[in-house]
């Protein structure tokens, strides 16, 4: 199994744990590759990220992806610094790690962690393309972040508290 870290800064050579609101105790994140599209953004980017499965209902799937088999939605103020990043991938070894979260495909390990390679990524609208997702952007995500919550479709919203106020 792959597992994949994403980050701005282009030379880690130990993932060191850190503490996590989501854990009780210090952890290195991991994502699968299918949900590695969600993390090919800079940091701080908000975004609502979703996809069917199985269980939406067709009236979801039609309403909110359309022709689209996943989403990605960024802020519209977020477009030129998602044009503009670049970006380094990090495989990572899959031993020590435990899944916290299929559905988001997260993955933490409480040890340190040394990447087995990485890459830079740039162009993130065409890597986002060419992983079948489909970039929208959008004045604000609070309405499409509700609608999204709501649904049937399988999501995850990604540094929500750095999106704009509602409006």
């Amino acid at each position: 199994m792959s597992l994949f870290h994403i980050s701005e800064d282009p030379a880690i050579p130990l993932f060191v744990p850190r503490p996590s609101a989501y854990t009780a105790d210090p952890v290195v994140w991991a994502i699968t590759p299918e949900r590695l599209v969600n993390y090919l953004l800079p940091r701080d980017c908000p975004r609502v990220c979703f996809w069917s499965v199985p269980s939406s209902t067709p009236g979801d799937v039609q309403s909110l992806l359309g022709s689209d088999s996943a989403v990605i939605a960024i802020e519209a103020s977020w477009l030129d610094r998602v044009q503009s990043a670049s970006l380094t991938c990090y495989t990572m070894p899959a031993d020590g790690f435990t899944e916290l979260d299929a559905n988001a495909g997260y993955w933490i390990n409480p040890g340190a962690v040394v990447p087995l390679a990485s890459r830079s990524v740039s162009d993130l609208p065409a890597q986002i393309a060419s992983r079948a997702t489909a970039l929208r952007v959008l004045p604000s995500l609070w309405p499409l972040h509700s609608a999204v919550a709501a649904s049937t479709l399988a999501f995850s919203m990604i540094r929500m508290r750095n999106a704009a106020p509602a409006i």
